[in-house]
């Protein structure tokens, strides 16, 4: 399959537009700080306060389903605000969300936040995305898409750092990190004044179109969406369910994402050496192996060591179908692309929030991490008959 269209094959021709990328890893590092922080300590902080797992899924599928509706945002939004801006805008309203977490105690409120923040997260993925693309070359894409997968991943393993270092119940976490996230886009404005680039506007129809068009990739983003958010969200409440401490399950989220910050610059540079669908094919495999190995680990550090490849082999999926968007699509098709990325994130990531959750609850808490590396198998296969 390609994912060259008529007219959407991306120049390679020109410099980086270095300004541009340093905005994007910025936005995104900062937006992946929040979410690493939100889906460990919200889980952990409903379950400290007895609400049922299947409750704490759909909370954190309520996250999932503010992805989805901001594929439906993106398009009239940029036909108002640009590009840059409504990244800037998107990290100022992930930052209340924060803030709301810490100022109420109620349930349903929560659920409201928790929507919020998806649409703001969401808005900050696709349009980082659209323009990371814009901004480099394909003979160095592979290595740039790993350096903005290693900054995302950086931040799903400082994220939970900040519960040891400012508590859970207090709300301070929360109030750091909006503190943070104000920083962070303060200073993506004045770096924006220096960008040659800006994402473009999505096409009408256009994420239909890319859909038609690359659906090995879109089946990619599905199943890292699947397999890494039922780790951040689902695992650390398998952990306390399994006898291990609230603090192991914390760290364990930094622990699954520091070596994947790590590693994705050398997955860019496999990626602009060999096959890309190759790539993602072994990587889905591995992440497969690893959920299907820990239930049957008795040390806490080699389970920590299965965490870790299986967090590397995740994300490693999302870097290939980001190389492979920047490589086949351009101009507003980016848009597109990155938006049909966000609703097959959104969906993989809500069907796995949510799952996790009923598993536990309906069956046993080892469960859940079979059902996940059996699905990721499926996956496996798919991708590896469908390339």
């Amino acid at each position: 399959m390609s994912v060259t269209t008529s007219g959407t094959q991306a120049a390679d021709g020109f410099s980086p537009d270095w300004p541009a990328i340093a905005a994007v890893i910025l936005s995104v590092t900062a937006f992946s700080v929040a979410q690493g922080l939100t889906y460990p300590l919200i889980s952990l902080l409903l379950e400290s306060r007895h609400v049922p797992s299947s409750i704490n899924g759909l909370n954190a599928g309520t996250f999932a389903i503010g992805q989805a509706v901001a594929t439906l945002l993106i398009g009239r939004l940029g036909a108002v605000i640009r590009g840059d801006r409504l990244i800037i805008l998107s990290l100022f309203g992930c930052a209340a969300c924060l803030l709301t977490f810490a100022w109420s105690g109620s349930i349903p409120v929560w659920f409201l936040a928790r929507f919020l923040l998806g649409i703001f997260v969401s808005l900050v993925f696709i349009l980082s995305e659209a323009w990371l693309s814009a901004a480099c070359p394909d003979h160095l894409r592979g290595r740039i898409s790993g350096l903005y997968g290693a900054g995302m991943c950086a931040g799903f393993a400082a994220g939970p750092l900040f519960i040891p270092l400012f508590g859970g119940a207090n709300g301070l976490a929360f109030f750091a990190l909006a503190g943070y996230l104000s920083f962070v886009a303060c200073a993506t404005l004045v770096i924006c004044r220096f960008a040659r680039t800006q994402p473009e506007q999505a096409p009408p129809g256009g994420i239909l179109r890319f859909f038609a068009a690359a659906p090995l990739l879109i089946m990619m983003v599905f199943a890292f969406g699947f397999g890494d958010i039922t780790a951040i969200s689902g695992m650390p409440v398998y952990f306390t369910r399994t006898g291990h401490s609230e603090a192991f399950a914390a760290f364990s989220v930094s622990i699954l994402a520091l070596p994947t910050a790590v590693a994705q610059p050398f997955v860019g540079m496999l990626l602009d050496k060999v096959s890309r669908y190759k790539v993602a094919i072994g990587a889905c495999f591995a992440a497969a192996l690893s959920y299907l190995a820990i239930p049957f680990l008795q040390s806490e550090a080699l389970i920590l060591v299965a965490f870790a490849v299986l967090g590397a082999a995740s994300f490693a999926l999302y870097t290939c179908a980001l190389t492979l968007l920047g490589a086949g699509f351009s101009g507003g098709l980016l848009i597109a692309g990155s938006a049909a990325f966000a609703l097959a994130y959104a969906a993989g990531s809500g069907l796995g929030s949510v799952s996790s959750g009923f598993v536990m609850e309906a069956l046993s808490p080892h469960a859940m991490p079979l059902g996940t590396g059996a699905v990721l198998l499926v996956f496996t296969t798919l991708l590896a008959r469908r390339r």
